[in-house]
């Protein structure tokens, strides 16, 4: 069993949001494989598909971005799910926007989504980390997360959200080696 968790805000002004990304990737991903997010468990939205043999479960947790970590915590109980069995899908600041980024396990930086998570569930999960950094510095680094994504980005986001889900399905597929 594998849990792919994308993070999110999730009231609909949110959804085109830099913020966002995890939640967009998450729905890329589940459209690639033929889920629907028709489920609600665990405080968050839910998609399940067999993969290769293997369940994974897709979640897009219902509660706010800096809450995520007890809708995680909440699936690792329910499905007694190790760290490495948990992906965790996020923007990144700091990141070029249109790169992403994989890790086995690391600290939360900046985002608040991701302390929640290390706080309630520790730092050995893998996640993938989607670049949103703008070119120049916003004055309001919260406006800007917040903020829909521009149509001037919006081709290079819409890549690497497509990229990045297709190396999550084959990261997993590659699991059951």
């Amino acid at each position: 069993m594998f849990l792919i968790v994308g993070l999110g805000n999730p009231e609909k002004k949110y959804f085109n949001t830099y913020h966002n990304i995890g939640f967009l990737t998450a729905d890329k991903i589940a459209s690639k494989l033929g889920a629907k997010f028709s489920k609600s468990y665990s405080k968050a939205s839910v998609a399940e598909v067999n993969l290769d043999g293997e369940k994974v479960i897709i979640a897009k947790p219902k509660t706010y971005m800096n809450l995520s970590g007890a809708s995680v915590l909440s699936f690792k109980n329910k499905f007694k799910l190790k760290n490495n069995q948990i992906l965790v899908i996020v923007d990144d600041i700091d990141l070029p926007k249109g790169t992403f980024r994989y890790r086995e396990a690391g600290s939360a930086g900046t985002h608040n989504g991701m302390r929640s998570i290390v706080q309630n569930v520790g730092t050995d999960f893998k996640r993938v980390r989607i670049g949103i950094k703008p070119e120049e510095k916003p004055v309001d680094l919260a406006d800007y997360v917040l903020s829909d994504i521009d149509k001037t980005s919006r081709e290079v986001i819409d890549k690497v959200i497509e990229a990045s889900a297709d190396y999550i399905i084959e990261h997993i597929k590659g699991l059951k080696k």
